[in-house]
């Protein structure tokens, strides 16, 4: 599905229909949260395209309210695409913020085809996982790179990975808008994100006009992976990037677009509405 790995950005798995959503889905913290009085909400709407084809869309909502955060995500297969693959997914997140960093409690997703239907359920605590429900399981392979208790601490979800709040010393716009490194656990595989920081662009879409901080992306897998020709790509693969934008008076990014090299061609998420709202506090 699309965002499966926030931004997980990153195709680990054979290219078909289904897993290309999951890559849109690699293929999208830390610091200070300073919120005014309201609760600030998004709701965006993303185009998927590979070699320049449209492939998908996206949606995304959020709120950012207090000291408690909440990003749902929907992604579909359309046009061409949608007549050889049903392929569809959601997936929720939640947490809080303490002392300046993000603590995801639940993460779920579900993706779907004409098969199977597969949900992932994972809790977590203080930063560690408390509990993982994934059905139906996974297959168990040799070829998986062991996954320790280790790997689930100090953690965050794929959608927690995908907020990015900026310290309040720092400009919203700038080196510390990308500079991270994101250890996101997904129910089955542990990996980095790391960002660093190439510079402005502006954009325009329904909803946003206005700069993006471009990040150059790494992806590099930790555990439960399987060291076949597709993540070896992803953890060489020095072509990927994401705009991020700013979500309304509050001094945190989300993805304005994603684009990587495929093993088959360019993929592109880029926002067709990006529409922070600022709402009244519950």
């Amino acid at each position: 599905m699309l965002f499966n790995h926030a931004m997980t950005l990153f195709v680990t798995r054979p290219v078909r229909p289904t897993r290309l959503l999951r890559l849109a889905g690699l293929a999208f913290g830390l610091g200070l949260w300073s919120l005014s009085a309201q609760a600030e909400a998004l709701h965006a709407r993303y185009g998927v395209s590979l070699l320049g084809l449209p492939l998908g869309k996206a949606s995304l909502d959020g709120e950012v309210a207090g000291q408690t955060y909440k990003i749902a995500i929907n992604a579909r297969l359309t046009g061409i695409a949608s007549l050889v693959s049903s392929s569809k997914g959601a997936a929720v997140a939640s947490g809080a913020f303490l002392r300046g960093l993000i603590v995801p409690s639940a993460y779920a997703n579900t993706s779907a085809n004409a098969t199977q239907t597969r949900t992932v359920r994972v809790a977590m605590s203080g930063g560690s996982v408390k509990g993982v429900d994934i059905s139906p399981p996974i297959d168990p392979s040799p070829e998986r790179v062991p996954l320790t208790d280790a790997h689930t601490r100090n953690i965050v979800d794929p959608l927690s990975a995908m907020i990015m709040p900026v310290p309040g010393s720092e400009p919203i716009m700038g080196p510390a808008a990308c500079n991270r490194t994101i250890p996101v656990y997904d129910g089955f595989t542990r990996f980095d994100v790391t960002l660093t920081y190439i510079g402005q662009r502006q954009v325009k879409a329904k909803g946003y006009a206005g700069p993006v901080s471009v990040c150059a992306v790494r992806y590099t897998p930790i555990a439960g992976h399987r060291n076949r020709k597709p993540v070896q790509f992803m953890a060489q693969n020095k072509d990927i990037e994401v705009w991020l934008a700013p979500v309304g008076a509050s001094r945190v990014l989300v993805p304005f677009r994603i684009s990587m090299a495929t093993m088959i061609g360019h993929l592109n998420i880029e926002a067709e509405e990006f529409s922070p709202a600022a709402k009244a506090a519950p």
